[in-house]
């Protein structure tokens, strides 16, 4: 029982010394009165976690009320710095660098009692230069090993004391003409190439302490390349860049802290210092560093460990809020930060967004594309299952774009918002050539963005239907030639064959040609369609080249319009838009017309199963079988079908016109996957009877 007690009386004890320092971090001149009542704690036994905590916040207690102090005793500071460096010397790493930011309060603002602190600091540094020399030596020596705990300690605390004090004042080193600073350089460095990572770590805090004291020494080559090449490097531990990452940030911290200081102080003495000049020369060094590290920690965005992320978010917050770099080259780095899984980065990400968005009118929307790319790769790298295609919306029941706040950005302005969906619209043309699980992402995007008005769906889904005639023709045109070119390519006979293989030849070209007559023009025995698509499909077959190359990258290319099929599909059945809405609409008309909002319709989930199947079975890269052929012909004739019957001709009978409607939904639906109505085209559409065509701008821009 009395044991528990006292594990309920330490815990009183934190929380009342936490809350006294927060006092003391507020109005210190409040607690100078209770300093002596502070320094016994310093001296805790420590055993448990409270009793660290303890030590810690006392330390930053005094560290805050002693130079406030009026004459306080010497025994009382005698005993302050005696405290403390047997702390230093006993403890881990927190209650080292507590304890020696309340000594370097203490020495540097009261007692000056350099030779103290000189001591101490000789007998780490002398430690680390004996360590490396024996290193040097026989780096398998197993007194190296037998003394690592005390390489990792003086690695630590050489950082740490360099943090707090400058060596190279004369106070400390006297006449020597020694450099310290870059003797404590030379050592660390030497210890981040060892073996051993816990070596390297240490190694790599120690530097980031030094920094903080002398910043100019991140512009040493050598530091440059360690740190860029650790940040760079993919195959690099983790440990390593999150260390790299914090450094940047406790230093920018610190810039921060101290830029501040000395406005306050400034402030006082306002009258004779001309301010603008002290704050220049430092924020011009910590900006300078900045560019140097810039681009590095930016691509630390693109790391599978949220936890480097993190950090890599943290130092682009810091640096953009000091106003230390250009924000236009982080704006696509952001918005790739704003689909982060983990809420808290991506409200940091927008936020940032958001700011940039004030100060500077239009950067959001010049960079969004590049944005947009840019968070694919970071969901790639995020993507723990590489057999699952990357998507573009939350798994979550929100199903939200993963880029809704971007687009939610832009939206408000018409302009940016008409070029930024055009621009994406247009990934999707074949000759874009981009590759096919990005345009599942942005088609994901597409789906899901937070439209607001049926101006944003309609003037999407009139896009598609241009894009889909050109490149739609374009794709049937160049299976086409491959059939025909590749099959006289390969007819090119040893001269004995000639006269065989030039009758083969011209059955088969008439073969080819038939499949490729517009189905109704054809010679039209009364068979069933289901045996007539059979016999399509065998005609093809057997024109195709040896060579499967363009049946796969027919594959390949036409996944971006099958998936423009697939959006419209959708975007149509989400907001319940009939065909002649759709055909009837108008991006010049103004803009009052579409104003009205959208009436969403539960449930509607966008599924390109075709896509998705083609990604899966890696069909790009896989042996092609007899029956992926024959599902490619298919694809191909329902492709062509259903770009026959995208613009039906003006001069056909009604009754003709509904056949063609009816042509077109069945090639639709069997492109589609024919799956459930929801998600496809197989509905009857009454709407059209008037004979027009589905996708009025399409057809207008082929008929002029």
């Amino acid at each position: 029982a009395d044991s528990d007690n006292k594990g309920v009386n330490s815990g009183r004890l934190v929380a009342c010394i936490t809350t006294l320092f927060l006092f003391s971090k507020i109005r210190p001149q409040l607690m100078v009165k209770h300093a002596m009542t502070m320094q016994p704690y310093l001296t805790t036994k420590c055993s448990t976690q409270n009793d660290f905590m303890v030590i810690c916040n006392v330390a930053k207690i005094l560290e805050l009320l002693v130079p406030l102090m009026e004459h306080p005793s010497e025994t009382f500071l005698a005993t302050i710095e005696e405290d403390l460096m047997k702390l230093i010397i006993k403890y881990g790493m927190t209650v080292v660098q507590h304890c020696v930011s309340c000594l370097g309060a203490v020495v540097n603002k009261v007692t000056q009692n350099y030779k103290f602190v000189w001591a101490c600091f000789n007998r780490y540094y002398g430690a680390l230069s004996k360590l490396k020399n024996q290193h040097q030596e026989d780096p398998n020596s197993t007194i190296l090993t037998a003394n690592k705990p005390a390489l990792l300690r003086s690695l630590f605390t050489v950082g740490a004391l360099c943090r707090h004090f400058d060596f190279d004042q004369e106070d400390f080193k006297g006449n020597s003409k020694v450099n310290i600073k870059d003797k404590v350089l030379e050592l660390l460095m030497y210890f981040t190439k060892h073996s051993d990572e816990e070596v390297q770590t240490k190694a790599i805090i120690g530097l980031g302490f030094a920094f903080i004291q002398h910043p100019s020494l991140m512009f040493e080559q050598e530091v440059k390349t360690l740190y860029n090449s650790i940040l760079s490097d993919k195959n690099c531990s983790v440990n390593l860049k999150i260390q790299v990452l914090k450094n940047l940030q406790t230093y920018l911290q610190e810039e921060d802290t101290r830029m501040q200081q000395a406005d306050r102080d400034w402030k006082k003495v306002a009258k004779q210092e001309d301010l603008k000049e002290m704050g220049d020369i430092s924020s011009g060094m910590s900006s300078s560093i900045m560019q140097l590290y810039l681009k590095q920690v930016l691509e630390a965005f693109f790391h599978t460990q949220s936890s480097v992320r993190h950090f890599a978010l943290n130092v682009i917050a810091l640096t953009l809020n000091q106003g230390l770099i250009h924000p236009v080259q982080c704006v696509p780095y952001l918005i790739a930060m704003g689909t982060d899984p983990e809420p808290s980065m991506r409200n940091k990400a927008d936020q940032q967004l958001v700011e940039i968005d004030k100060k500077y009118a239009g950067f959001i929307h010049m960079k969004a594309v590049a944005g947009m790319k840019m968070s694919y790769q970071v969901q790639q790298a995020i993507n723990t299952c590489p057999q699952d295609p990357v998507r573009g919306f939350r798994h979550d029941e929100s199903s939200n774009a993963l880029c809704s706040h971007l687009y939610s950005m832009i939206r408000g302005n018409r302009q940016h918002r008409r070029a930024f969906l055009i621009s994406l619209l247009n990934l999707f043309d074949d000759t874009a050539k981009t590759e096919v699980n990005m345009l599942l992402y942005i088609a994901d995007n597409l789906a899901c963005f937070p439209y607001q008005t049926q101006e944003e769906p309609l003037f999407i889904m009139h896009h598609i239907d241009i894009t889909l005639s050109v490149s739609g023709s374009n794709l049937l045109q160049s299976f086409k030639e491959s059939m025909v070119k590749d099959k006289k390519k390969e007819r090119k006979p040893s001269s004995d064959e000639e006269t065989e293989s030039d009758s083969n030849s011209g059955s088969e070209s008439k073969s080819e040609e038939e499949a490729s007559k517009p189905r109704r023009l054809r010679k039209r025995v009364n068979s069933d369609s289901d045996s007539d698509e059979e016999n399509d499909i065998n005609a093809v077959m057997k024109c195709l080249p040896e060579n499967s190359a363009p049946l796969i990258e027919f594959a390949n290319v036409s996944q971006g319009i099958l998936l423009l099929l697939m959006l419209k599909q959708h975007l149509k059945n989400l907001c319940g838009f009939s065909d002649s809405k759709i055909q009837k609409y108008s991006p010049s008309e103004s803009a009052k017309v579409y104003d009205k909002a959208i009436n969403r319709k539960a449930g509607v989930h966008f599924h390109p199963k075709q896509t998705l199947d083609f990604l899966r079975s890696d069909m790009a890269n896989s042996k092609i079988t007899e029956e992926v052929k024959r599902s490619i012909v298919k694809q191909y004739l329902d492709f062509k079908l259903l770009m026959e019957h995208l613009d039906p001709d003006e001069e056909e009978e009604d009754g003709e016109v509904s056949a063609s409607t009816n042509a077109r939904n069945k090639a639709i639906t069997s492109l589609l996957g024919g799956g459930s109505p929801k998600n496809n085209a197989a509905e009857t559409e009454d709407d059209e009877s008037d004979g027009e065509d589905r996708g009025g701008g399409t057809s207008g821009v082929r008929r002029r």
